[in-house]
Formats: structure tokens, C-alpha cells, sequence
């Protein structure tokens, strides 16, 4: 069991390190052996663990979204009611946390990898779809057949706004709260 948690660890160790070059060179173009020296590995020993640079690019990326999902989750868990839940994965999902260097870094340079490797845009697919589904899942008792198009243009929001903060050193911050107001437009009301 002990073997287990150690090779857990490292390889948590090589993500996070992984999450750290990448958004440090702002490129796909770091070496195995780049993510290694950051994490003060060796690069065969990444190697071992993940077997190639794409393996453990789609590793980062599925542990983002894995982070992403789990801070929706706990929001949404938190919340009561169709229009709070909604609110709730609106605001986790341009929360604070999200927008640290290194996090910024590393979603930039996947939707570049997405354009090139067909598992990182299949994850892209994933994370779109789900974003998709928790809003529709408390969007439809209130919208009916609206529910579709307004979590289409809330999904479209929520990327738009990101990428445009994440990309700006002096972005609004009412950029945040587009999509929270363009749904609280939709559904009749101003206050939340």
C-alpha cells in the first residue's frame, strides 16, 4: 500500500509541476525533462509514470477539470433550489481559483492542444457537455424549451468571460458577472 501512495504522490507532484512549466513557458514546448527538474524528479521517472509528454499533458488536463469539477460540485451541493444551484455553478466557474497564474497558464496552453490532439479535445468535449448539463438540469423546470439555447449562451459566457480575464491584465470586473446577470435577466429578476 505504501508503493501505491508514493507513486500517487508523485505523480501528483509531476502534475502540479507539469501545471507550473507549462504555464510558465506559456507553450506546449516544455520537455519531460522540463516537468521533471521542477518537481525534482528525474525524467525517467516521469517517464515511468506517465510514459510520454502528451500522456502527462492529458493527466494535467484531467486533473484541472477534475479540480473544476469538484469545486462546482460543492457549490452546487451547497445550494437550494433550481435558480440558487444555477447561480451557484455560475459562480464556481469564474471563481477566484481559477484565475491564479499557473491555472490560467495551463487552460490556455489545453485549448491550444485541444486544436491538435484529438484525447485533449475529447476532454474539452467532456468538461463543455458537463457544464452544459448541470445548467440544463435546473434550467429546464424554469425555461421549458428556452432551457437549451440559454445554457448554450451561458456556457458561451462563462469560456467568453474567462478567456478575456485571463488574457487581460485590466479586465473589468464586472466581466464576472455577465453571466450571472444575463440569467438573472432571463428569468425575471435582478436579485439573487
Amino acid at each position: 500500500m505504501r508503493k501505491r501512495a508514493r507513486q500517487t504522490t508523485r505523480k501528483t507532484e509531476l502534475i502540479n509541476a507539469a501545471i507550473q512549466t507549462i504555464a510558465r513557458s506559456g507553450t506546449l514546448d516544455v520537455t519531460v525533462a522540463d516537468i521533471a527538474r521542477q518537481a525534482g524528479m528525474s525524467p525517467a521517472l516521469a517517464h515511468h509514470y506517465f510514459g510520454s509528454k502528451d500522456q502527462m499533458f492529458l493527466s494535467t488536463m484531467r486533473e484541472i477539470l477534475r479540480r473544476y469539477g469538484l469545486i462546482v460540485r460543492e457549490a452546487v451541493s451547497a445550494a437550494d433550489g433550481p435558480r440558487a444551484r444555477l447561480l451557484a455553478v455560475l459562480d464556481a466557474s469564474l471563481g477566484p481559483e481559477h484565475f491564479d497564474a499557473d491555472t490560467v497558464g495551463a487552460w490556455l496552453t489545453f485549448y491550444a492542444l485541444a486544436q491538435q490532439n484529438e484525447e485533449a479535445a475529447r476532454l474539452l468535449r467532456v468538461y463543455h457537455r458537463r457544464l452544459r448539463s448541470n445548467l440544463l438540469v435546473d434550467l429546464r423546470p424554469l425555461l421549458g424549451v428556452r432551457a437549451v439555447e440559454v445554457a448554450e449562451t451561458l456556457g458561451a459566457l462563462i469560456d467568453g468571460v474567462y478567456l478575456r480575464q485571463a488574457l487581460s491584465d485590466s479586465a473589468p470586473a464586472m466581466l464576472l458577472k455577465l453571466p450571472r446577470d444575463y440569467l438573472l435577466g432571463i428569468l425575471g429578476s435582478k436579485e439573487a
